[in-house]
């Protein structure tokens, strides 16, 4: 079913569409607002879908039908969720009869599990301690911009993601997730890591000379290579699969027996 909003080739028409759109992904900037145990997200997905499903739905009977199916169980990484809900909406547009259409209920079904394994990685595991421990160091450099390099340094790739990946989806359908496969998140998520290491061990050396913390200006500098590489044998394991609970557990084990 295609609305007459579709018809892009008259500007008129053109410039509401987009403003539909635009609703649409403000909107889905709350998808966690609304988080619950039942169904996860399927309130924030309904409520993001609410403005192109009133265009689209010629009667109230197809508009309920179209949101009652997207009341069904959703979830994934928040920050991924822009280009899920921009290419389920575009076969919404293209497909739906009468209110329903199971090629984006599969859709939508089928990206939101690996969407979720690449954005958790990636945002929360790679590029959110990277800005902290930027962040710190610079905080205890003493300089008072640090909480604002914090979220300059993490909101806009993650805006950048939503934005984008909500305008392919939206473009392309089914083949919105080129945008995601092209950006490779979990290689990028390796390299973030080591670098987050690296930095995490200049952070070490720097408070040390801040605070003239004896335990690390007074170690030889055999013992402060020593300590580096306790730290990558760390992230080593952790790439491994071993626990980080059961490393910080072993650690303090070992660490008391050596005191």
């Amino acid at each position: 079913m295609r609305s007459d909003i579709s018809q892009v080739d008259d500007p008129i028409v053109s410039k509401r569409l987009n403003k539909v759109l635009a609703r649409v992904f403000l909107r889905s900037l709350l998808i966690q607002s609304s988080l619950n145990f039942w169904r996860m997200q399927n309130l924030g997905f309904a409520f993001s879908s609410i403005p192109l499903v009133r265009k689209l739905g010629q009667n109230r009977r197809q508009i309920s039908n179209m949101l009652t199916r997207h009341l069904q169980f959703f979830n994934t990484h928040p920050y991924m969720s822009g280009p899920i809900i921009g290419s389920v909406l575009r076969l919404e547009e293209d497909l739906c009869e009468d209110g329903n259409c199971p090629e984006a209920d599969k859709l939508k079904e089928t990206l939101m599990g690996p969407y979720a394994a690449m954005g958790d990685p990636f945002f929360w595991g790679s590029l959110k301690p990277f800005s902290a421990i930027v962040g710190v160091a610079l905080a205890i450099k003493g300089l008072l911009l640090a909480p604002l390099i914090f979220l300059l340094i993490y909101n806009p790739i993650h805006i950048w993601v939503r934005l984008k990946g909500f305008i392919e989806g939206y473009s392309k359908g089914k083949g919105g997730f080129d945008f995601i496969r092209v950006m490779d998140l979990p290689r990028m998520s390796r390299r973030i890591r080591w670098i987050s290491v690296i930095f995490l061990g200049v952070l070490t050396y720097v408070i040390s000379i801040a605070y003239s913390c004896s335990c690390i200006c007074h170690f030889e500098i055999w013992a402060k290579v020593f300590m580096l590489i306790i730290v990558l044998l760390c992230f080593f394991v952790i790439k491994k699969g071993i626990s980080p609970l059961n490393i910080l557990y072993g650690a303090t084990i070992l660490f008391f027996v050596i005191s």
